[in-house]
C-alpha cells in the first residue's frame, strides 16, 4: 500500500482548561475522522496558548529524527472564555496567530477548533455534537486542507 493509500494520520491537540468542552469538541471531531477513515492520536495541553507549541514540537521531532510519528494534519481543540481581564485577548490572538503561522510557513493542515466565546452557554452551543458541532466541522476542514496540500504536492504527507 502506498503512502497516499494509507489512512490519514491526524494529531488532535486538546486544551484541557475547559475539559468538558474539549471532550465534546473531540467527540465531534473523532466521529468525523472515523467516518472518513482517518486514524488519530490525542495529546492534552493545559490551555489554548500551548497548542501551537505542541504542534511545532511534534513537527520538529518528526523532522529531526525521521523516526517520530508523522502526522498528515492537526486538530487544535479548546475553548477560551472571556473573563474580567485582557488575558482572553492575548490567549485568543496569540494562539490563532501562531497556528496560522504554522499553517502558512510550514504548510501544515490545521483544523482550528479553539472556541472564543463570551460565556459557557456560547461555548456549549458551538461544541455540542447535537448543535453546531464545531469538532466535526474543524475535522472536515483539516481533511480538506490535506487534500489541497496533496493537490499541489502529490505524494506529500
Amino acid at each position: 500500500m502506498s503512502e497516499t493509500d494509507s489512512p490519514l494520520n491526524i494529531l488532535i491537540v486538546e486544551a484541557r482548561f475547559y475539559g468538558d468542552i474539549a471532550d465534546e469538541l473531540a467527540k465531534g471531531a473523532i466521529s468525523e475522522l472515523d467516518r472518513r477513515g482517518a486514524i488519530y492520536d490525542r495529546i492534552a495541553v493545559p490551555g489554548a496558548f500551548e497548542i501551537p507549541a505542541a504542534i511545532a514540537m511534534c513537527e520538529r521531532a518528526a523532522g529531526a529524527s525521521g523516526a517520530g510519528p508523522r502526522f498528515d494534519g492537526y486538530l487544535a481543540l479548546g475553548c477560551v472564555i472571556r473573563g474580567e481581564t485582557s488575558h482572553y485577548d492575548y490567549v485568543c490572538g496569540e494562539s490563532a496567530r501562531k497556528l496560522q503561522d504554522l499553517a502558512c510557513q510550514e504548510a501544515l493542515a490545521i483544523g482550528y477548533g479553539i472556541l472564543t466565546c463570551e460565556n459557557q452557554d456560547q461555548a456549549w452551543a458551538r461544541a455540542n455534537v447535537d448543535g453546531k458541532n464545531k469538532g466535526r466541522e474543524v475535522a472536515g476542514a483539516c481533511l480538506r486542507m490535506i487534500e489541497v496540500k496533496r493537490h499541489f504536492h502529490p505524494g506529500s504527507r
